[in-house]
């Protein structure tokens, strides 16, 4: 009996001393990672040459509401994604988690001609690229790219495509419903955006992306990319 009791206030003391203040951590930090702020690994080059596959990124999911943590609740909304943004959403087609640029909100018409974007009839302004946005690419890989810089609303931000594969150029017009938003990559030849699965509902976006964490080199056996830590995102 006195074995069974001293088990006892062992397991009491194991789960005061060390389960629980472990698990109000892991909540805490959970939470906060849910429903404030966040860093996410960028998988693919469809946001190229604004952000690198190896890229970690911040997500401030402050920018546009405060949801419940774990959910996609909104509790109090004070912002909308503005054309341009870069936000993280979910995929209406799979919901998988993507990085995109908002191209155009609820109630434009948005089209593209021959890779060039029209929000309500008014084309985007082009112009060339800085070498120094280009030169984050490859030397090997960037003969087979046109890179542009790319303004809506007066904003700019880097694009690029690739003439040598099929990809779909020409797209729409078609009118946002209200309540979504039109989402593309940066790197228009190889990016499955709202050209594919259609226009995100708002809350399926999860929050803005406006600067970089740091960034490992995949093809260097994941060494540092330093100058891209604390990078700003436009």
């Amino acid at each position: 009996m006195l074995m069974k009791r001293e088990g006892s206030r062992r397991a009491a003391r194991f789960w005061r001393n060390w389960i629980k203040p472990l698990l109000i951590a892991v909540i805490v930090c959970t939470s906060f990672r849910s429903a404030v702020a966040d860093w996410n690994d960028v998988p693919t080059g469809s946001m190229k040459p604004t952000i690198l596959e190896g890229d970690r990124i911040l997500v401030n999911k402050l920018a546009f509401d405060l949801k419940l943590p774990y959910t996609t609740w909104h509790l109090w909304r004070w912002g909308q994604p503005a054309r341009g943004d870069v936000v993280v959403c979910y995929s209406p087609a799979n919901g998988d988690r993507l990085v995109k640029r908002v191209m155009a909100i609820g109630g434009d018409s948005v089209e593209l001609r021959n890779n060039r974007v029209l929000v309500n009839g008014q084309a985007a302004e082009y112009g060339p690229l800085d070498e120094e946005t280009i030169g984050q690419i490859p030397p090997d890989e960037q003969s087979r790219h046109v890179f542009a810089s790319e303004a809506i609303d007066g904003n700019a931000h880097a694009v690029m495509a690739t003439p040598a594969v099929p990809a779909q150029r020409t797209f729409g017009p078609v009118v946002v419903p209200e309540g979504h938003f039109f989402v593309m990559g940066d790197n228009r030849d190889a990016s499955l955006d709202s050209r594919v699965f259609g226009c995100v509902p708002r809350e399926q976006i999860l929050g803005r992306c406006r600067r970089l964490a740091f960034s490992v080199d995949r093809s260097r056996h994941y060494l540092p990319r330093w100058e891209r830590t604390l990078r700003r995102v436009r």
